[in-house]
């Protein structure tokens, strides 16, 4: 979760993947977003990041899960207008929060852990997804309640396609699709997009003075996979720092930056970095294609 301020009266709040953030960043020429936990100089007039490695929608291994990150952005909006009121500092003010574009990335550390748990199987994890979507509704509600009107809601990517959970269970032609992916879990991965774009749907009549748009990351960075070549991409199931290789270049027990691990000779050609995060060029693609679409166009967020 970032905010993020495009002008002093229009502030961007994300709760969302931080790459991913960073590369939208950079296509408009704005600065990074400081970490919401940054204790060295923070320079938050450009927005925050409230995004947490490991995050989930519900408790599991990292604190910060997504209410923990609602509740971080409610104390950081009581402080700023706090210390505006006492003249100091530069902070977003109460028409840069309303005018703020909040983008919410969340969910695919809740499928992966559920998958596993579940031995790879679709339905215990399927049962779960509702739960997963009632936690980011709430966020959304929350934060409208906080002020919040204009919301960007990503869908999760394609897991399946990821180097690391190619390299990590074992599989046959069967368990993939047509490209070469995990099928269970983007089958899940979709199931899961078409719960959170239902769920878009629903707030849209329930939130009337808020902007409510669904942003179809998964299809985008599908679109990666499927056709590398026209991105600049090759051997896309392949990390590019890891270890073992030819297919996937991933080894649980020498991940990137761990003894023995590689780096591919040219960054920009890779997909996916370390088995599961994606690369600047990927994100910044991904960025691209995002902001090019018009109904996500970031001046019609600001016409009101």
């Amino acid at each position: 979760m970032a905010l993020h301020s495009f002008t002093e009266a229009r502030a961007a709040l994300a709760m969302a993947d931080s790459s991913l953030t960073f590369s939208v960043s950079e296509h408009l020429n704005l600065s990074y977003l400081s970490p919401y936990l940054e204790s060295l100089a923070p320079n938050f007039t450009s927005g925050v990041n409230f995004a947490v490695a490991g995050a989930m929608t519900l408790p599991q291994f990292v604190p910060f899960q997504l209410d923990v990150q609602v509740r971080q952005f409610v104390h950081f909006k009581n402080r700023s207008l706090e210390l505006l009121s006492l003249g100091s500092g530069n902070f977003i003010n109460e028409n840069g929060f309303r005018s703020a574009l909040y983008m919410i990335d969340i969910g695919q550390n809740d499928l992966l852990v559920a998958l596993y748990a579940a031995n790879l199987t679709y339905a215990p994890v399927a049962a779960k997804i509702p739960s997963f979507i009632a936690e980011i509704k709430l966020a959304v509600q929350n934060l409208y309640l906080y002020g919040g009107r204009k919301f960007w809601i990503h869908s999760t990517g394609p897991l399946g396609c990821a180097p690391k959970e190619l390299a990590l269970h074992a599989h046959n032609d069967t368990d993939l699709d047509k490209i070469g992916c995990f099928r269970v879990h983007n089958d899940l991965a979709k199931l899961f997009n078409k719960g959170l774009r239902r769920m878009c749907k629903e707030l849209k009549h329930e939130l009337k003075s808020a902007v409510i748009v669904y942003v179809d990351v998964y299809s985008i960075k599908y679109n990666l996979f499927a056709k590398p070549s026209k991105y600049g991409f090759i051997e896309p199931f392949k990390a590019c720092c890891g270890y073992g290789g030819p297919p996937n270049n991933y080894n649980v027990k020498a991940t990137c930056g761990q003894p023995g691990y590689n780096i591919c000779d040219n960054v920009t050609s890779a997909i996916v970095w370390d088995g599961v995060h994606y690369t600047e060029a990927a994100n910044k693609a991904v960025a691209a294609t995002i902001l090019s679409t018009p109904s996500l166009k970031l001046e019609r967020f600001w016409l009101d």
